[in-house]
């Protein structure tokens, strides 16, 4: 379980491939601290820790991640944001984050709004995912609150603390981002579903 609050950017150094699955080398300030088998969200996706170094971790992504999230189209020199599991005594400071991906969406705008931006993702409605105004979204790992609501599409607005410390400043039009929808509402949707 995690909170969508980053604690960490991590650079791909190596990625190998074996059969359909992939291993990617990732070092950051935080993978020294790591354990095996410990569980860690990059870009929203919950990895599994297989081997720690002094400032590297080793994390295997199979067919089934890499075909539902964007870790499939990482190479050596990208960037991904970072989060351990929630402690149980900690705050929630951002909401409810499972670490599983959704599905993905393509960043369809991107506005420099003079000390903030917006951004926009267009997702693939049919899946039926939904997002509300001032509800809850999970993009690339990062808690956000969605200020405006389409069918098939949402915007969230980005604070200067968050563009500086997560992937949104390597962000451009036409990235493919990591989606993980509101849990409470994606249960709501599921007993409307049920009941219609």
């Amino acid at each position: 379980m995690f909170s969508g609050i980053i604690e960490n950017l991590g650079k791909i150094t190596d990625i190998i491939e074996e059969n359909t699955n992939k291993t990617f080398v990732i070092s950051s300030s935080i993978s020294s601290e790591l354990k095996i088998d410990q569980s860690l969200a990059h870009n929203g996706v919950c990895l599994t820790v297989t081997q720690v170094s002094e400032d590297k971790h080793w994390v295997t992504a199979i067919d089934e991640t890499l075909q539902k999230s964007n870790i499939g189209n990482l190479k050596i020199g990208n960037f991904v944001n970072l989060e351990r599991c929630m402690r149980l005594n900690d705050r929630l400071d951002g909401h409810i984050v499972q670490g599983h991906v959704d599905q993905t969406a393509v960043c369809t705008k991107a506005m420099d709004k003079n000390g903030s931006w917006v951004y926009t993702f267009e997702y693939d409605a049919t899946k039926g995912n939904i997002t509300v105004e001032k509800g809850s979204i999970s993009v690339n790992g990062v808690s956000l609150t969605v200020v405006q609501s389409e069918i098939n599409s949402f915007s969230v607005a980005i604070i200067p603390y968050t563009y500086q410390n997560t992937i949104f400043k390597y962000l451009k039009v036409n990235d493919i981002v990591n989606l993980e929808f509101d849990i409470i509402g994606k249960y709501v949707a599921k007993l409307y579903t049920i009941k219609s």
